[in-house]
């Protein structure tokens, strides 16, 4: 199980940063984000391999479920 960030997202803010440095702007003028989106990942895989249950209800609540 993961709960955080979408790491595209993080390299295409990256991205982004680092087009307006080339631009010109002094990196001390640019706005310190944190994720406003947080994801949950649930292999149910290794869940199950671990002999563990995961309730239907964390299961609806998935971003993304790996069987």
């Amino acid at each position: 199980m993961s709960y955080g960030t979408s790491v595209p997202k993080g390299y295409r803010q990256a991205g982004v940063y680092t087009g307006r440095i080339l631009r010109g702007t002094k990196p001390a003028e640019l706005p310190v984000l944190q994720p406003t989106n947080l994801e949950l990942a649930i292999n149910l895989k290794t869940a199950k391999a671990l002999g563990l249950d995961v309730p239907p209800t964390l299961l609806a609540r998935a971003d993304q479920v790996i069987e």
